[in-house]
């Protein structure tokens, strides 16, 4: 079994959570309008897509699910409530279909893989993330994708009060800034998950089962 990437701090926070033997994949919301130019969402850096799909790829190759996210409203937000109008740019991007919501060619689902739609941060909000993962008897939850402090960090949370052991993949999430995504981290790694690197990710997911 891998290590976990320790925690600094010795102050109550950090402790060690142990991965399972039941581990699953989850992509969240590698869509085109965090990687185009044109959108009010891109990212400085598509390095974080590139990790996830080396990710993706160790999964399929020892059989582990994969499931992904993506993001999508009705006409003009109506099913986005408040969050659409906090965040502007998410009515604008994914109500009605278009290519911004589509999912990133690298990353792209095979026939056989789960994509959910949601309309808020976390994978598990409104979604049939939860009871999917417990049919399948799913243990532990290998998150890339963005944002950081976004979506990334709703699902970590949500994960491990579902009982999960959320790993995080450093190397495989990413946020509009340094700032929030590193704090995210530090946060994640401190409370909520436990933040590796791809390599360690990978050996993990290639573990005889």
């Amino acid at each position: 079994m891998m290590n976990p990437v320790p925690d600094s701090s010795d102050d109550g926070f950090g402790g060690v959570l142990s991965p399972g033997a039941r581990p699953a994949v989850l992509v969240i919301d590698l869509m085109r309008a965090y990687f185009d130019p044109d959108s009010p969402l891109c990212l400085p850096s598509a390095d974080c897509l590139q990790s996830a799909g080396r990710i993706i790829a160790a999964a399929r190759d020892h059989r582990i699910p994969v499931l992904h996210t993506r993001v999508a409203y009705g006409p003009g937000g109506v099913d986005g409530g408040l969050f659409v109008l906090k965040v502007t740019a998410l009515q604008q991007l994914f109500s009605g279909g278009g290519a911004m919501g589509e999912l990133m060619p690298q990353v792209s689902p095979t026939e056989d893989e789960l994509v959910l739609v949601k309309q808020y941060a976390s994978a598990f909000f409104g979604t049939s993330l939860a009871s999917t993962l417990r049919a399948e008897r799913i243990d532990t939850v290998v998150l890339v994708g963005v944002s950081t402090s976004g979506c990334v960090r709703a699902t970590a949370v949500d994960a491990i009060q579902h009982g999960l052991v959320p790993l995080v993949v450093r190397d495989a999430v990413a946020d509009r800034a340094p700032g929030p995504h590193e704090a995210s981290l530090f946060d994640l790694q401190a409370k909520y998950a436990e933040v590796v690197s791809e390599a360690r990710a990978v050996a993990y997911l290639s573990e005889e089962r």
